[in-house]
């Protein structure tokens, strides 16, 4: 990428895919960054969906923003709404996108976890032991809740999604086998996130042998891998590649596009430059953009050298 956020579409010179990205939009840049096979575009994903053809992404995996955990440091940023409900309207607004470039067989896999209302305390320390514990925002006590309760986000969000008229097929329990231990002493430790896969349609692309060949533990709705760590910040709490992998296995083909409208660090473009899927992301945070894009770039360099 070039300086101050400009496109770059140069390419590996050898064998593989091509991977370009942009933060300043062009009719022309556009064009370029949607024909290759890595393409990440920096932006709103609900203005930046627009751009995209319809009908024209075979499956998204993502994961968006949790409600009140980071500040990311962009203007209208998803995550950051002082109330619950805006927060899960505007992630189902993205989604009313979304099912306009999905393939009517499509699917949605979302990753999601939950949050405890904080009785109003803006921020937590960490304890000294892990500075992952840290939280530098949390969001106010929604109405309706107490201090201490658990907020539900997964689930309002996935009946949100179901009322707006996606097909809400099953919900997975990521098992997360290298999660903190939490400081508290009034209730079990979480150690899980959910994953829901969404459909358009009644009927969907959907392969169980593509599935159970990634690992037959899969046959069932936990699934237990440990959380990825982000290239960027070192923050432990990704979802990683092996969540990805059989989502992608599941419902594509090779060469069929993959979305993901919250790329983040680039985790989902990731497993497709690896698998022979096409892949186009959309990410608020120009440094995530930037580095994603290096990262890839040096991903592939490394993979297909000669």
């Amino acid at each position: 990428m070039g300086r101050r956020g400009q496109h770059n579409s140069e390419g590996p010179t050898h064998r593989g895919p091509r991977v370009c990205s942009l933060s300043r939009l062009t009719p022309v840049r556009l064009r370029q960054a949607l024909a290759a096979e890595i393409a990440i575009i920096g932006g709103d994903a609900r203005t930046r969906l627009e751009l995209l053809g319809s009908r024209s992404v075979q499956t998204v995996v993502t994961s968006p923003p949790y409600w009140g955990v980071r500040d990311y440091g962009a203007l209208r940023q998803i995550g950051m709404e002082p109330r619950i409900d805006s927060y899960v309207e505007n992630v189902v607004a993205t989604f009313d996108q979304v099912r306009r470039v999905l393939r009517d067989d499509g699917t949605v896999w979302l990753n999601m976890g939950d949050v405890y209302a904080s009785g109003n305390r803006r921020y937590r320390a960490d304890d000294g032991k892990y500075a992952a514990r840290a939280m530098p925002t949390r969001p106010r006590t929604p109405v309706g809740l107490k201090p201490k309760d658990l907020v539900g986000v997964p689930w309002r969000l996935a009946f949100a999604l179901q009322r707006a008229g996606w097909y809400l097929r099953t919900d997975i329990v990521w098992h997360k086998t290298n999660a903190l231990p939490e400081s508290v002493a009034d209730r079990p430790w979480r150690s899980h996130e959910y994953l829901f896969l969404f459909s358009k349609n009644k009927h969907y692309r959907f392969s169980s042998r593509k599935l159970l060949a990634t690992a037959p533990t899969l046959r069932r709705s936990v699934w237990s891998m440990a959380s990825g760590r982000s290239r960027i910040n070192g923050h432990s709490a990704v979802f990683p590649e092996s969540l990805v992998s059989p989502c992608i296995n599941a419902s594509t083909k090779k060469g069929d596009i993959v979305l993901d409208p919250f790329c983040g660090t680039g985790t989902v473009a990731r497993v497709c430059a690896g698998s022979g899927r096409r892949f186009v992301g959309i990410e608020i945070n120009p440094e995530y953009v930037r580095a994603a894009a290096r990262q890839l770039r040096a991903l592939v360099a490394s993979r297909f050298k000669q």
